[in-house]
């Protein structure tokens, strides 16, 4: 698709599918730039009890997939269209929902033409990082609801523009940090917040997870049934390369964060919640290297993270891509200390020790006292899933567990991370402003957003 054609085909996206949405028809749209003109607030109604919601599943190789089938058991809830950019996935994927959900849904290569359906309600969103944002605000704009995939952004100022979209539009925006809501999860957090351990000072996220080498690749022709330029989206014009295409772009800062952002979200999320901190933290250092290999990949396969909240509060992170012990029994999972004890989180199991002497205390085996079905209602045991459709049909966003504003303040983590490691220093941030201070602040301040190629531009009004 040529510049000229994906520019034409967003200014038609956006005056469709606010027709659509909000039953208006702005006389004099063509007119006005896609880019830069400001779209009327989108109305609907609240989604009932008996409604069916269509969805549409941006991102079908993998975790969408998962999304797709995970949605499709909710009653009520029906996958009409599969999006991805590689024609190619289409036969088997529409096959696999045919068998999950009794009937085949329709297939787009553009997230546009998925968007302009007046009959989609919501939208999964499993592309690439780089593209989280932009298909997230443009959702929102077309009136549709959106659950994303974590990282739900690429960089902490779209993320911000996230947040801003979801409450101009006045849509449900779930992040799929799913520990949100399980029971035994919340149940820790309560535990925790509720002085379980005294004051809880320091958390720690662990991240080991072996990586193999991705090696060297050559660039080569865009393969068939492909569509690159939209693959793309927004970052800058390249040859096509596999090493950063299907999820070999976790390993590019272009399109991905390494392990940090893509597994370790997760854990930062985790962490975060248990020193029951909602703000940025003040102070962000970040080493590590790629150890071993020899290949095309950017990001580090060994990192270490430590952020400081304004209140004295410690998080600590750690990547390991090679071979490793656990720490106590650890692999991906939490730590947290607290002035009477400690607590460890492997999962959904949790244990707590106290004392000198490390004396057992409370744990998932008696999560049921700490249980808080409050939080969890209608959500009928269902998992994350189930919360974001409950959320919609509720109209209420905050009955979801994993809101955008808060899977914003998660997701911005490993990215501070990442810059503080890409700057190699020790970085001073103002959470309210979000950009650093101090001595190597431009240089710091450059990575907190990207030049947005035309017309892929996550827009400073949303």
């Amino acid at each position: 698709m040529s510049s000229q054609e994906s520019e034409s085909s967003r200014r038609e996206f956006l005056i469709q599918g606010t027709q659509a949405a909000a039953g208006i028809v702005a006389a004099g749209a063509l007119a006005s730039s896609a880019a830069s003109r400001t779209l009327p607030i989108v109305q609907s109604r609240v989604i009932g009890a008996n409604d069916r919601i269509n969805m549409a599943v941006i991102g079908i190789r993998s975790r969408g997939m998962q999304l797709a089938k995970g949605f499709a058991k909710i009653p009520n809830v029906h996958i009409k269209t599969l999006v991805d950019v590689d024609e190619n996935l289409f036969p088997e994927r529409v096959g696999q929902m045919e068998e999950a959900q009794g009937s085949a849904p329709a297939t787009e290569w553009d997230l546009r033409r998925a968007l302009d359906d007046p009959d989609i309600n919501a939208v999964a969103i499993a592309a690439p990082d780089h593209w989280h944002a932009l298909a997230t605000v443009w959702a929102c704009q077309a009136g549709k609801h959106v659950y994303v995939e974590k990282p739900c952004c690429h960089n902490v100022w779209e993320g911000r523009k996230m947040v801003e979209a979801a409450r101009r539009y006045d849509r449900m925006v779930a992040v799929g940090f799913q520990n949100r809501s399980i029971a035994n999860v919340r149940a820790a957090m309560k535990f925790l917040h509720g002085g379980g351990l005294g004051d809880v000072y320091m958390a720690r996220g662990l991240c080991f997870k072996p990586r193999e080498s991705i090696g060297h690749r050559q660039n080569e022709p865009v393969p068939e049934g492909v569509h690159y330029d939209l693959w793309l989206g927004p970052a800058p014009q390249r040859p096509f390369n596999r090493n950063h295409f299907h999820y070999e772009w976790h390993w590019n800062w272009t399109y991905g964060s390494g392990d940090i952002g893509n597994q370790g979200p997760h854990q930062f999320d985790i962490a975060r919640w248990g020193l029951n901190e909602s703000v940025h933290p003040v102070r962000i250092s970040s080493s590590g290297g790629y150890f071993k290999w020899d290949s095309d990949q950017q990001t580090p396969n060994t990192q270490t993270a430590t952020f400081e909240y304004a209140d004295g509060k410690i998080l600590q992170f750690e990547v390991r891509g090679l071979y490793t012990n656990a720490e106590d029994g650890i692999r991906i999972g939490n730590l947290f200390f607290g002035t009477e004890g400690w607590m460890h989180v492997n999962g959904s199991t949790w244990k707590t020790y106290f004392g000198r002497k490390n004396e057992p205390g409370p744990s998932s085996e008696s999560a049921e006292e700490f249980a808080d079905p409050a939080n969890l209602a209608g959500t009928g045991g269902g998992g994350h899933f189930a919360n974001f459709i409950f959320a919609l049909r509720s109209g209420d966003r905050n009955n979801l567990t994993s809101e955008i504003e808060q899977g914003f303040i998660s997701t911005a983590l490993p990215l501070l991370a990442n810059i503080a490691y890409r700057t190699g220093a020790a970085l001073s941030f103002d959470g309210a402003a979000e950009h650093f201070t101090g001595q190597l602040a431009p240089e710091a301040n450059e990575l907190l957003t990207r030049n947005y190629r035309e017309p892929y531009v996550v827009p400073k009004q949303v």
